[in-house]
């Protein structure tokens, strides 16, 4: 059974409902989209399945989430009331990006992950400056496709057109931070372009930017 604090407060009840290990990274991949079981287990490699289940089970029974069935499987999706923690999970995100430092061996980047950083690092008034543009974030098999237009913002899996497609890990993070630049990133193999001019790098790093 989740913890209990012996406090009546606000923050007291958020962390008895997903303050329990690994429930905010379940809640953030959701935020992405519904996900069956086998998904959420593959984009949380180090989850023991018992601990998934259980979090799965604690998170239904708090309206957090939902399970729906979807073209004859069962997704797990947030209610209404478990989106409300947008703006939360995209806060604490940029909160624990300062405290981010370089890649530990072993970390991955799964494009979950990933989308909640563009989500959060997006700057709409820099990108209303700036021409319409779709990038393709390459994360090992993974693809996201990253349409900025105006203060408007996508990230998608898949494929599309493009003006911009590279492949890349951990190491973006740096590049969003503003530690690494676009040219050293290329230089140093954080950062390969696949397609496109290497200058709309830049435009990325301008576009997409957290302080660290």
């Amino acid at each position: 059974m989740p913890r209990e604090y012996g406090q009546y407060c606000g923050i007291t009840r958020a962390l008895e409902l997903v303050g329990e290990r690994w429930a905010l990274l379940i809640v953030r991949d959701l935020l992405v989209g519904p996900r069956r079981y086998g998904e959420l287990a593959a984009g949380l490699p180090r989850i023991p399945s018992n601990i998934l289940a259980a979090r799965l089970k604690e998170l239904q029974e708090a309206g957090v989430l939902r399970r729906a069935p979807r073209s004859r499987v069962v997704v797990y999706e947030l209610t209404p009331y478990g989106r409300e923690l947008e703006p939360v999970v995209l806060a604490l995100g940029a909160w624990g990006f300062k405290a981010l430092g370089d890649p530990r061996e072993g970390q991955v980047l799964t494009p979950e992950a990933l989308t909640l950083t563009l989500r959060t690092a997006f700057r709409p008034e820099v990108a209303e400056a700036l021409p319409p543009t779709a990038y393709a974030a390459h994360l090992g098999p993974a693809e996201l496709l990253v349409q900025v237009d105006g203060a408007t913002l996508q990230v998608t899996r898949g494929t599309g057109q493009v003006d911009l497609a590279f492949a890349t890990g951990p190491g973006i993070q740096a590049v969003i931070s503003g530690r690494l630049a676009p040219d050293r990133a290329i230089a140093t193999g954080v950062v390969e372009v696949l397609h496109g001019h290497r200058d709309l790098l830049d435009r990325f790093a301008t576009t997409f930017h957290l302080a660290a």
